[in-house]
Protein backbone atom coordinates (compact mmCIF):
# COMPACT_ATOMS: atom_id res chain seq x y z
CA UNK A 1 0.00 0.00 0.00
CA UNK A 2 1.60 3.30 -1.04
CA UNK A 3 2.31 6.14 1.39
CA UNK A 4 0.87 9.62 0.89
CA UNK A 5 1.93 12.94 2.32
CA UNK A 6 -0.98 15.13 3.35
CA UNK A 7 -1.83 18.61 4.58
CA UNK A 8 -5.23 19.18 6.11
CA UNK A 9 -7.17 21.58 8.37
CA UNK A 10 -8.92 20.36 11.50
CA UNK A 11 -12.17 21.74 12.92
CA UNK A 12 -10.33 24.43 14.92
CA UNK A 13 -8.60 25.75 11.79
CA UNK A 14 -5.15 24.39 12.59
CA UNK A 15 -3.03 22.86 9.85
CA UNK A 16 -2.12 19.19 10.25
CA UNK A 17 0.62 17.47 8.28
CA UNK A 18 1.69 13.84 8.17
CA UNK A 19 1.85 10.59 6.24
CA UNK A 20 -0.88 8.01 5.72
CA UNK A 21 -1.25 4.77 3.78
CA UNK A 22 -4.07 4.36 1.32
CA UNK A 23 -4.89 2.64 -1.95
CA UNK A 24 -5.16 5.93 -3.85
CA UNK A 25 -5.30 9.69 -3.41
CA UNK A 26 -9.09 9.54 -3.36
CA UNK A 27 -9.06 6.92 -0.62
CA UNK A 28 -6.60 9.03 1.34
CA UNK A 29 -8.88 12.07 1.17
CA UNK A 30 -11.78 9.93 2.36
CA UNK A 31 -9.75 8.70 5.33
CA UNK A 32 -8.90 12.28 6.30
CA UNK A 33 -12.53 13.38 6.07
CA UNK A 34 -13.49 10.43 8.26
CA UNK A 35 -11.09 11.78 10.88
CA UNK A 36 -12.72 15.21 10.79
CA UNK A 37 -9.99 16.82 8.66
CA UNK A 38 -10.42 18.91 5.53
CA UNK A 39 -7.72 17.74 3.11
CA UNK A 40 -5.73 20.41 1.28
CA UNK A 41 -2.96 18.32 -0.32
CA UNK A 42 -2.68 14.55 -0.65
CA UNK A 43 0.21 13.25 -2.76
CA UNK A 44 2.67 10.39 -2.92
CA UNK A 45 5.38 10.65 -0.30
CA UNK A 46 8.01 10.19 -3.00
CA UNK A 47 6.44 12.71 -5.36
CA UNK A 48 8.44 15.70 -6.49
CA UNK A 49 7.16 19.05 -5.31
CA UNK A 50 6.99 22.10 -7.52
CA UNK A 51 6.99 25.88 -7.25
CA UNK A 52 7.41 27.82 -4.03
CA UNK A 53 6.19 24.94 -1.92
CA UNK A 54 9.00 22.76 -3.29
CA UNK A 55 11.59 25.38 -2.35
CA UNK A 56 10.13 25.72 1.14
CA UNK A 57 10.04 22.01 1.90
CA UNK A 58 13.27 21.20 0.06
CA UNK A 59 15.30 22.93 2.80
CA UNK A 60 16.97 20.23 4.84
CA UNK A 61 15.61 17.44 2.65
CA UNK A 62 18.54 15.14 3.20
CA UNK A 63 19.50 12.71 5.92
CA UNK A 64 22.34 13.90 8.09
CA UNK A 65 25.15 11.50 8.91
CA UNK A 66 23.84 11.28 12.47
CA UNK A 67 20.29 10.47 11.32
CA UNK A 68 21.60 7.88 8.88
CA UNK A 69 23.55 6.14 11.65
CA UNK A 70 20.58 6.21 14.06
CA UNK A 71 18.12 4.87 11.47
CA UNK A 72 20.53 2.11 10.46
CA UNK A 73 21.10 1.11 14.09
CA UNK A 74 17.38 1.09 14.91
CA UNK A 75 16.47 -0.87 11.79
CA UNK A 76 19.19 -3.43 12.52
CA UNK A 77 17.92 -3.90 16.08
CA UNK A 78 14.33 -4.41 14.89
CA UNK A 79 15.33 -6.92 12.21
CA UNK A 80 17.57 -8.88 14.58
CA UNK A 81 14.64 -8.99 17.03
CA UNK A 82 12.63 -10.80 14.34
CA UNK A 83 10.38 -7.99 13.12
CA UNK A 84 9.53 -8.12 9.38
CA UNK A 85 11.13 -5.42 7.25
CA UNK A 86 7.89 -3.61 6.37
CA UNK A 87 6.83 -3.46 10.03
CA UNK A 88 10.28 -2.26 11.07
CA UNK A 89 10.10 0.55 8.51
CA UNK A 90 6.62 1.44 9.77
CA UNK A 91 7.99 1.73 13.33
CA UNK A 92 10.80 4.00 12.15
CA UNK A 93 8.31 6.16 10.28
CA UNK A 94 6.05 6.54 13.31
CA UNK A 95 8.79 7.47 15.76
CA UNK A 96 10.72 9.83 13.45
CA UNK A 97 11.13 13.32 14.85
CA UNK A 98 11.63 15.18 11.56
CA UNK A 99 8.90 15.30 8.91
CA UNK A 100 11.31 14.46 6.12
CA UNK A 101 12.58 11.34 7.88
CA UNK A 102 8.98 10.24 8.51
CA UNK A 103 8.09 10.73 4.85
CA UNK A 104 11.28 9.01 3.71
CA UNK A 105 10.65 5.88 5.77
CA UNK A 106 7.02 5.77 4.66
CA UNK A 107 8.05 6.07 1.02
CA UNK A 108 10.63 3.28 1.35
CA UNK A 109 8.08 1.09 3.10
CA UNK A 110 5.61 1.68 0.27
CA UNK A 111 8.22 0.53 -2.25
CA UNK A 112 8.99 -2.59 -0.20
CA UNK A 113 5.31 -3.48 0.23
CA UNK A 114 4.87 -2.95 -3.51
CA UNK A 115 7.30 -5.80 -4.22
CA UNK A 116 10.66 -4.05 -4.56
CA UNK A 117 13.74 -5.16 -2.71
CA UNK A 118 15.00 -3.00 0.12
CA UNK A 119 18.09 -2.05 -1.89
CA UNK A 120 15.96 -1.00 -4.87
CA UNK A 121 13.74 1.06 -2.58
CA UNK A 122 16.81 2.83 -1.20
CA UNK A 123 17.98 3.47 -4.77
CA UNK A 124 15.03 5.86 -5.18
CA UNK A 125 16.78 8.16 -2.67
CA UNK A 126 20.44 8.34 -3.77
CA UNK A 127 21.11 11.56 -1.85
CA UNK A 128 20.25 9.86 1.44
CA UNK A 129 21.76 6.44 0.77
CA UNK A 130 24.98 6.39 -1.30
CA UNK A 131 26.03 3.60 -3.65
CA UNK A 132 28.13 1.71 -1.11
CA UNK A 133 25.29 1.78 1.43
CA UNK A 134 22.91 0.26 -1.10
CA UNK A 135 25.54 -2.28 -2.18
CA UNK A 136 25.97 -3.49 1.40
CA UNK A 137 22.20 -3.70 1.87
CA UNK A 138 21.86 -5.69 -1.36
CA UNK A 139 24.58 -8.07 -0.14
CA UNK A 140 22.77 -8.51 3.15
CA UNK A 141 19.49 -9.27 1.40
CA UNK A 142 21.22 -11.74 -0.92
CA UNK A 143 22.80 -13.68 1.94
CA UNK A 144 19.80 -13.41 4.28
CA UNK A 145 21.82 -11.53 6.92
CA UNK A 146 20.36 -8.06 6.49
CA UNK A 147 20.14 -7.42 10.23
CA UNK A 148 23.80 -8.32 10.78
CA UNK A 149 24.94 -6.22 7.83
CA UNK A 150 22.94 -3.21 9.00
CA UNK A 151 24.33 -3.56 12.52
CA UNK A 152 27.91 -3.58 11.28
CA UNK A 153 27.08 -0.83 8.82
CA UNK A 154 25.82 1.33 11.70
CA UNK A 155 29.12 0.71 13.52
CA UNK A 156 31.01 1.73 10.40
CA UNK A 157 29.00 4.93 9.91
CA UNK A 158 29.42 5.94 13.56
CA UNK A 159 33.16 5.26 13.53
CA UNK A 160 33.57 7.04 10.20
CA UNK A 161 31.66 10.09 11.47
CA UNK A 162 33.72 10.19 14.67
CA UNK A 163 36.99 9.93 12.74
CA UNK A 164 35.95 12.61 10.25
CA UNK A 165 34.89 14.91 13.08
CA UNK A 166 38.24 14.49 14.84
CA UNK A 167 40.13 15.29 11.64
CA UNK A 168 38.00 18.37 10.95
CA UNK A 169 38.39 19.64 14.52
CA UNK A 170 42.15 19.05 14.36
CA UNK A 171 42.50 21.26 11.27
CA UNK A 172 40.02 23.91 12.45
CA UNK A 173 42.48 25.82 14.63
CA UNK A 174 45.20 26.08 11.94
CA UNK A 175 42.56 27.23 9.47
CA UNK A 176 41.31 29.92 11.85
CA UNK A 177 44.88 31.11 12.53
CA UNK A 178 45.55 31.29 8.78
CA UNK A 179 42.41 33.36 8.11
CA UNK A 180 43.21 35.76 10.97
CA UNK A 181 46.80 36.12 9.77
CA UNK A 182 45.70 36.93 6.23
CA UNK A 183 43.21 39.45 7.58
CA UNK A 184 45.85 41.21 9.70
CA UNK A 185 48.40 41.33 6.88
CA UNK A 186 45.78 42.63 4.44
CA UNK A 187 44.80 45.38 6.91
CA UNK A 188 48.42 46.41 7.42
CA UNK A 189 49.14 46.52 3.70
CA UNK A 190 45.95 48.27 2.67
CA UNK A 191 45.63 50.84 5.48
CA UNK A 192 48.67 51.18 7.77
CA UNK A 193 51.46 51.12 5.17
CA UNK A 194 49.85 53.77 2.88
CA UNK A 195 49.32 56.12 5.84
CA UNK A 196 52.98 55.92 6.80
CA UNK A 197 54.09 56.16 3.17
CA UNK A 198 52.43 59.57 2.79
CA UNK A 199 54.69 60.92 5.53
CA UNK A 200 57.81 59.63 3.80
CA UNK A 201 56.80 61.00 0.43
CA UNK A 202 56.56 64.55 1.80
CA UNK A 203 60.17 64.43 3.03
CA UNK A 204 61.54 63.61 -0.46
CA UNK A 205 63.72 61.01 1.26
CA UNK A 206 65.19 58.10 -0.68
CA UNK A 207 63.46 55.03 0.77
CA UNK A 208 65.13 51.69 1.49
CA UNK A 209 64.62 48.89 -0.99
CA UNK A 210 62.49 46.90 1.50
CA UNK A 211 60.17 49.87 1.99
CA UNK A 212 59.85 50.43 -1.75
CA UNK A 213 58.93 46.77 -2.26
CA UNK A 214 56.41 46.95 0.57
CA UNK A 215 54.82 50.08 -0.92
CA UNK A 216 54.51 48.35 -4.28
CA UNK A 217 52.87 45.34 -2.62
CA UNK A 218 50.54 47.65 -0.71
CA UNK A 219 49.54 49.39 -3.93
CA UNK A 220 48.83 46.03 -5.55
CA UNK A 221 46.69 44.89 -2.60
CA UNK A 222 44.65 48.11 -2.64
CA UNK A 223 44.06 48.29 -6.39
CA UNK A 224 44.39 44.76 -7.76
CA UNK A 225 42.97 42.55 -5.01
CA UNK A 226 40.12 41.55 -7.31
CA UNK A 227 42.63 40.26 -9.89
CA UNK A 228 44.05 37.90 -7.27
CA UNK A 229 40.59 36.54 -6.47
CA UNK A 230 39.83 36.06 -10.17
CA UNK A 231 43.17 34.31 -10.72
CA UNK A 232 42.55 31.95 -7.80
CA UNK A 233 39.02 31.19 -8.98
CA UNK A 234 40.25 30.46 -12.52
CA UNK A 235 43.08 28.29 -11.19
CA UNK A 236 40.70 26.27 -9.02
CA UNK A 237 38.27 25.86 -11.92
CA UNK A 238 41.07 24.75 -14.25
CA UNK A 239 42.41 22.22 -11.75
CA UNK A 240 38.93 20.79 -11.23
CA UNK A 241 38.42 20.46 -14.98
CA UNK A 242 41.75 18.71 -15.42
CA UNK A 243 41.20 16.34 -12.49
CA UNK A 244 37.77 15.44 -13.86
CA UNK A 245 39.55 13.51 -16.63
CA UNK A 246 40.56 9.91 -15.82
CA UNK A 247 44.25 9.96 -16.77
CA UNK A 248 45.20 13.26 -15.05
CA UNK A 249 43.23 12.23 -11.97
CA UNK A 250 45.00 8.87 -11.84
CA UNK A 251 48.40 10.55 -12.17
CA UNK A 252 47.53 13.08 -9.47
CA UNK A 253 46.31 10.36 -7.07
CA UNK A 254 49.50 8.38 -7.62
CA UNK A 255 51.55 11.45 -6.80
CA UNK A 256 49.35 12.16 -3.77
CA UNK A 257 50.17 8.76 -2.28
CA UNK A 258 53.88 9.65 -2.36
CA UNK A 259 53.48 13.21 -1.01
CA UNK A 260 55.57 13.76 2.16
CA UNK A 261 52.75 14.61 4.60
CA UNK A 262 49.44 14.15 2.80
CA UNK A 263 50.40 10.74 1.37
CA UNK A 264 50.18 8.84 4.64
CA UNK A 265 46.94 10.56 5.62
CA UNK A 266 45.29 9.73 2.28
CA UNK A 267 46.56 6.17 2.38
CA UNK A 268 45.42 5.69 5.97
CA UNK A 269 41.95 7.16 5.45
CA UNK A 270 41.27 5.00 2.41
CA UNK A 271 42.65 1.92 4.14
CA UNK A 272 40.23 2.38 7.04
CA UNK A 273 37.27 2.61 4.65
CA UNK A 274 38.44 -0.36 2.59
CA UNK A 275 39.12 -2.67 5.55
CA UNK A 276 35.86 -1.73 7.33
CA UNK A 277 33.72 -2.33 4.26
CA UNK A 278 35.50 -5.58 3.39
CA UNK A 279 35.00 -6.78 6.97
CA UNK A 280 31.26 -6.07 6.81
CA UNK A 281 30.88 -7.94 3.53
CA UNK A 282 32.90 -11.00 4.58
CA UNK A 283 30.92 -11.19 7.82
CA UNK A 284 27.74 -11.31 5.74
CA UNK A 285 29.09 -14.21 3.70
CA UNK A 286 29.52 -12.25 0.46
CA UNK A 287 31.91 -13.96 -2.01
CA UNK A 288 35.39 -12.49 -1.83
CA UNK A 289 35.44 -11.19 -5.42
CA UNK A 290 32.14 -9.34 -4.98
CA UNK A 291 33.28 -8.09 -1.57
CA UNK A 292 36.54 -6.75 -3.01
CA UNK A 293 34.69 -4.98 -5.79
CA UNK A 294 32.24 -3.32 -3.39
CA UNK A 295 35.00 -2.39 -0.92
CA UNK A 296 37.04 -0.87 -3.73
CA UNK A 297 34.14 1.45 -4.58
CA UNK A 298 34.60 3.18 -1.22
CA UNK A 299 38.12 4.34 -2.14
CA UNK A 300 38.42 8.00 -3.10
CA UNK A 301 41.94 7.55 -4.47
CA UNK A 302 41.91 6.31 -8.08
CA UNK A 303 45.40 4.81 -7.83
CA UNK A 304 44.39 2.64 -4.88
CA UNK A 305 41.19 1.66 -6.70
CA UNK A 306 43.23 0.58 -9.73
CA UNK A 307 45.41 -1.55 -7.46
CA UNK A 308 42.33 -3.18 -5.95
CA UNK A 309 41.11 -4.00 -9.47
CA UNK A 310 44.47 -5.67 -10.14
CA UNK A 311 44.13 -7.60 -6.86
CA UNK A 312 40.67 -8.81 -7.94
CA UNK A 313 42.16 -10.22 -11.13
CA UNK A 314 44.91 -12.00 -9.15
CA UNK A 315 42.40 -13.46 -6.66
CA UNK A 316 40.26 -14.67 -9.54
CA UNK A 317 43.35 -16.44 -10.90
CA UNK A 318 43.78 -18.29 -7.60
CA UNK A 319 46.12 -16.07 -5.58
CA UNK A 320 45.33 -15.52 -1.90
CA UNK A 321 43.88 -12.17 -0.79
CA UNK A 322 46.91 -11.25 1.31
CA UNK A 323 49.38 -11.92 -1.50
CA UNK A 324 47.18 -10.12 -4.05
CA UNK A 325 46.98 -7.00 -1.88
CA UNK A 326 50.65 -7.28 -0.91
CA UNK A 327 51.74 -7.26 -4.55
CA UNK A 328 50.08 -3.87 -5.07
CA UNK A 329 52.55 -2.20 -2.67
CA UNK A 330 49.82 0.28 -1.79
CA UNK A 331 48.17 -0.85 1.40
CA UNK A 332 50.03 -0.75 4.74
CA UNK A 333 52.00 -3.93 5.54
CA UNK A 334 50.02 -4.31 8.80
CA UNK A 335 46.80 -4.83 6.83
CA UNK A 336 48.44 -7.48 4.63
CA UNK A 337 49.94 -9.30 7.60
CA UNK A 338 46.65 -9.35 9.52
CA UNK A 339 44.77 -10.67 6.47
CA UNK A 340 47.41 -13.38 6.10
CA UNK A 341 46.91 -14.34 9.75
CA UNK A 342 43.15 -14.40 9.22
CA UNK A 343 43.53 -16.68 6.22
CA UNK A 344 45.66 -19.03 8.31
CA UNK A 345 43.15 -19.13 11.18
CA UNK A 346 40.01 -18.98 9.03
CA UNK A 347 38.83 -15.69 10.57
CA UNK A 348 39.56 -12.92 8.07
CA UNK A 349 36.68 -10.75 9.30
CA UNK A 350 38.13 -10.30 12.80
CA UNK A 351 41.53 -9.43 11.39
CA UNK A 352 40.01 -6.88 9.03
CA UNK A 353 38.24 -5.25 11.98
CA UNK A 354 41.51 -5.11 13.91
CA UNK A 355 43.30 -3.62 10.91
CA UNK A 356 40.61 -0.99 10.52
CA UNK A 357 40.72 -0.02 14.20
CA UNK A 358 44.52 0.10 14.25
CA UNK A 359 44.75 2.18 11.10
CA UNK A 360 42.08 4.57 12.37
CA UNK A 361 44.07 5.12 15.59
CA UNK A 362 47.26 5.64 13.57
CA UNK A 363 45.49 8.10 11.27
CA UNK A 364 44.21 10.07 14.25
CA UNK A 365 47.70 10.14 15.80
CA UNK A 366 49.29 11.38 12.57
CA UNK A 367 46.63 14.06 12.18
CA UNK A 368 47.21 15.34 15.70
CA UNK A 369 50.97 15.34 15.14
CA UNK A 370 50.63 17.26 11.88
CA UNK A 371 48.33 19.89 13.37
CA UNK A 372 50.57 20.26 16.44
CA UNK A 373 53.43 21.10 14.04
CA UNK A 374 51.32 23.41 11.88
CA UNK A 375 50.16 25.63 14.74
CA UNK A 376 53.61 26.99 15.79
CA UNK A 377 54.73 27.16 12.15
CA UNK A 378 51.74 29.33 11.26
CA UNK A 379 52.35 31.58 14.25
CA UNK A 380 56.02 31.95 13.29
CA UNK A 381 55.10 32.68 9.68
CA UNK A 382 52.59 35.31 10.76
CA UNK A 383 55.15 36.89 13.10
CA UNK A 384 57.73 36.90 10.32
CA UNK A 385 55.43 38.69 7.87
CA UNK A 386 54.45 41.28 10.47
CA UNK A 387 58.14 41.78 11.33
CA UNK A 388 58.98 42.47 7.68
CA UNK A 389 56.16 45.02 7.46
CA UNK A 390 57.31 46.73 10.67
CA UNK A 391 60.91 46.85 9.43
CA UNK A 392 59.78 48.36 6.13
CA UNK A 393 58.01 51.10 8.09
CA UNK A 394 60.67 51.65 10.75
CA UNK A 395 63.78 51.74 8.54
CA UNK A 396 62.95 55.12 6.91
CA UNK A 397 62.06 56.55 10.32
CA UNK A 398 65.41 55.47 11.73
CA UNK A 399 67.25 56.93 8.72
CA UNK A 400 65.32 60.18 9.09
CA UNK A 401 66.28 60.45 12.76
CA UNK A 402 69.92 59.89 11.87
CA UNK A 403 69.77 62.69 9.29
CA UNK A 404 68.23 65.08 11.85
CA UNK A 405 70.94 64.32 14.39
Amino acid sequence: MPAFRYEAIDQSGKTARGVLEADSVRAGRAMLRAQGLAPLVVELAAAKLNGERNQRLALGRKLSQREQAILTRQLASLLIAGLPLNEALSVLSEQAERDYVRELMASIRGEVVGGHTFANALAQHPRDFPDIYRALVAAGEHTGKLGLVLSRLADYIEQSNALRQKIVLAFTYPAVVTVIALGIVTFLLSYVVPQVANVFMSTKQQLPLLTVAMLALSDYVRHWWWATLVAWAMAIWLVRQVLARPLPRLAFDRWLLTAPLAGRLVRGYNTVRFASTLGILTAAGVPILRALQAAGETLSNRAMLANVDDAIVRVREGLSLSRALGNTKTFPPVLVHLIRSGEATGDVTTMLDRASEGEASELERRTMLLTSLLEPLLILAMGGVVLVIVLAVMMPIIELNNMVQ
